[in-house]
């Protein structure tokens, strides 16, 4: 039997409703899902740790009791219950003894990758973000790889880190952007391998979706190679983006070798434009970052001395970083008084 509808406007305004509960109702079935999964691993956790302090197994940790468990489990009740599965349920109740500290935002997924660090500052800090950015799985173990707590503590004091792992990455002011250094690995460049300037802008916008991930939170691109008209002379910036949280153009000038002092003139020349020809009302002063693979110090400390533009120097690393010279240099600053 035909049915006659009426409107086709109204009809198809029908579907996209029910399209509409039908994702979020899935979205919730999803999440509940999942808190229930994290909550029952923690408490499987729970129940590990009572079990070996009340029978006193701490000597079989990690080889007799937990190879057993993870047989026996298996053969009962299916997968999920491999060795390093159950290690990591132990862990998350030792990490998070008070259930109500566990985020069931976070998948199991996610305090599988997190859980795999022995620091419990990195841990509460990898949480708080991956929360806030709600990353992926997949967003989470790159931005681990790529030590983003180590480089962005390193830009800060005790006090800072401190902040940083109990609160996650706070952008409040345009300090807050940079990190030491920013890892552009995605970009499969040969750390040796001879490049232009043209050609990292490329890739850079190539994989526009990694670059904003390692820039991080509240970056909006606009374009790049923008065209500025001063005093009948023209000039381009490689990227501009508009940052939402600090409500400022941010502009990206990208350098193959060093920094010197005319790029931080030129930079200059670009923020004073955009302050009285691009910024609108509500807008805050314009942030410039000059990107480079080095900076001489002394060179960019006496180049900036005078100017009030707000112009950032930041390195790039075409590799991911030296793990254990980044934790040498955090515990350094941890262990200051």
């Amino acid at each position: 039997m035909n049915i006659e509808i009426s409107s086709q406007k109204n009809y198809n305004e029908l579907i996209v409703q029910i399209g509409s509960l039908l994702a979020l109702g899935r979205e919730k079935a999803a999440y509940s899902i999942n808190t229930i999964l994290v909550q029952t691993y923690w408490e499987i956790g729970r129940y590990i740790v009572e079990f070996e302090q009340n029978g006193n197994e701490k000597a079989e940790y990690g080889t007799q009791l937990f190879e057993r468990l993870s047989r026996d489990l298996t053969t009962t009740y299916g997968k999920g219950f491999g060795r390093s599965n159950l290690l990591y349920m132990r862990k998350l109740y030792l990490t998070f003894p008070k259930s109500g500290t566990v985020s069931h935002k976070l998948t199991w997924s996610h305090y599988y990758e997190i859980l795999k660090s022995d620091s419990e500052l990195e841990i509460s800090f990898y949480v708080k973000q991956t929360e806030k950015e709600k990353w992926s799985v997949r967003e989470l173990k790159r931005q681990m790889k790529s030590m983003l707590f180590h480089r962005l503590a390193l830009s800060t004091d005790k006090e800072g880190v401190l902040r940083l792992a109990s609160n996650g990455h706070e952008v409040e002011q345009p300090e807050d952007l940079i990190k030491d250094s920013f890892v552009l690995e995605f970009l499969n460049i040969p750390e040796q391998h001879h490049y232009l300037e043209s050609d990292l802008e490329e890739k850079l916008i190539s994989n526009l979706q990694q670059f904003l991930l390692e820039l991080g939170k509240g970056f909006a691109f606009i374009g790049r190679q923008y065209r500025m008209s001063i005093g009948g002379k023209h000039f381009k910036v490689d990227l501009l983006f508009y940052h939402r949280i600090l409500k400022c153009f941010v502009l990206i000038d990208l350098k193959r070798g060093e920094i010197d002092h005319q790029d931080i003139g030129q930079m200059n020349l670009y923020l004073n434009y955009f302050k009285k020809e691009e910024a609108t009302e509500g807008d805050n002063e314009p942030v410039g970052i000059i990107l480079g693979a080095y900076k001489n110090h002394i060179l960019v400390e006496y180049a900036t001395e005078s100017i009030t533009n707000k112009i950032l120097l930041a390195k790039y690393q075409l590799y991911l970083p030296n793990k254990t010279q980044l934790e040498k240099a955090l515990n350094k600053i941890i262990e200051e008084e």
